[in-house]
């Protein structure tokens, strides 16, 4: 590997932003001061007072290989994953086939480790008969356990009592829940269809996946957890309602967690009318109050990470009406520049940013080396550019499904380069480097 010297960069780093050099050998970042230009280096970049972040770390990604590449894969939507700064990914198990065993697990690992762009980690799926294949799970291999408390692909539900009782008393790695309760969802969806027949319209969506649905399943899943001593980590949050089941305390003094991704904190139900089927996903985008609400809980510590929960489709899938429009958003690209309005009106300072996209992920999910500027650690890093805007157009998408939510909204910040394992892998708009990501690893007993 060459070596790598990163000069007169905003150096933004367990909660201080500083202006230093950071030198780089065999992947892992060596040094990090005020001046390092004595330092060999076969590459030198001048970060002219740019931001240098840790790579983001995003939890909650849904890649669709294998079954759904006509959707996306491991290799397009880690290269459109690099793009907008994210270094590291964690992905969901609703693939076809689903990720229920041990044998699919390994299938995804040999897939992302010929064509991931970014490193790596996947989520065993529970089911109603798989209890086994959870308990059985290597702590130091697999990010988590993925529970869909609400409906889902195939068998993934999982609505048995029993069974969500053993997952939550057994299950030797986090357990990472999507809670919305089955039951409330249906009757509403009768109720609209009884109303509208199949032409419900897009901004009905966060009626029929109600916040009612939310609270009801979230409120479960920490009930359960409290129960049986599990480590909890909610995902995708989106209601006022919720955030008062989670605590303000330190991260590391938490055994339940919880998430929110980068378009709940951006949309609101007001854009349905000019959005439409585009920021159709669940949990649903809720009202403008929720959104104040759950950027009021990233400030206060009650959520503790702020991810994507990336999900693409294609244009022709979105464009159906309601009830066959599929939800989920293509967000890799943009989750990082949506952010970083927040920090331009004010409200998300850059070092909190961080800590809630790369710090507080690696230390919740126990990743090995990562996550941090640190000397020894390995070399994720992401420049930006603050002061130069970019206006998402049509066509700019890395992603498969060629498209974004953000489309004709002007980002007053540009990602303009990545760095995965000391490699350059993203360069204003280019790939130079061939997939080069690798399996995370985790420091569990």
């Amino acid at each position: 590997m060459s070596r790598l010297l990163i000069t007169n960069a905003q150096i933004v780093n367990e909660q201080h932003i500083t202006r230093g050099d950071i030198w780089i050998d065999k992947g892992r970042i060596e040094a990090v001061g005020g001046d390092l230009s004595g330092r060999a280096a076969d590459t030198v970049i001048d970060a002219n007072g740019r931001a240098l972040l840790p790579g983001l770390i995003d939890d909650q990604v849904h890649f669709r290989e294998p079954g759904l590449t006509h959707k996306g894969d491991i290799g397009s939507e880690s290269r459109a994953a690099v793009a907008g700064g994210i270094t590291s990914f964690m992905e969901m198990p609703n693939t076809n086939p689903t990720t229920t065993d041990h044998q699919a697990l390994e299938a995804k690992r040999a897939i992302a480790a010929r064509t991931a762009h970014a490193n790596y980690a996947f989520y065993l799926g529970a089911t109603n008969t798989n209890i086994e294949a959870v308990k059985s799970l290597d702590p130091l291999k697999v990010c988590g356990v993925k529970v869909f408390m609400g409906a889902s692909t195939g068998d993934m539900l999982v609505d048995d009592p029993d069974t969500l009782e053993k997952i939550f008393a057994e299950a030797p790695v986090l357990v990472a829940t999507h809670c919305e309760d089955t039951p409330t969802i249906v009757a509403n969806e009768a109720r609209f269809r009884e109303r509208y027949g199949d032409d419900v319209p897009m901004h009905c969506h966060p009626e029929i996946r109600s916040r009612e649905a939310c609270l009801k399943s979230s409120s479960l899943a920490v009930d359960l957890a409290r129960r049986h001593g599990t480590r909890l980590h909610v995902l995708h949050l989106t209601t006022a309602d919720e955030m008062s089941l989670f605590s303000t305390a330190p991260t590391n003094q938490k055994s339940i967690t919880a998430e929110v991704c980068a378009h709940h904190l951006f949309f609101s139900d007001a854009d349905y009318p000019t959005r439409g089927a585009r920021i159709k996903c669940n949990p649903a985008i809720k009202g403008e109050s929720d959104r104040q609400a759950l950027l009021r809980a990233v400030i206060e510590g009650r959520i503790d990470i702020i991810a994507t929960d990336h999900a693409p489709h294609t244009r022709e899938e979105k464009q159906n009406l309601y009830f066959n429009s599929p939800s989920g958003l293509p967000l890799v690209q943009d989750a990082l520049p949506s952010l970083l309005e927040h920090y331009h009106q004010g409200v998300l300072p850059l070092p909190l940013i961080v800590e809630k996209t790369s710090h507080a992920v690696a230390r919740l999910f126990a990743i090995q080396e990562r996550g941090f500027i640190r000397e020894g650690y390995w070399a994720d890093l992401v420049l930006v550019d603050l002061e130069r805007p970019h206006t998402v157009e049509p066509g700019t998408a890395f992603a498969k499904c060629g498209w974004s939510p953000f489309e004709g909204h002007r980002f007053q910040s540009t990602v303009d380069l990545t760095i995965v394992n000391g490699r350059i892998v993203y360069q204003d708009g280019r790939f130079p480097e061939p997939p080069r990501g690798v399996a995370l690893t985790f420091e569990r007993t």
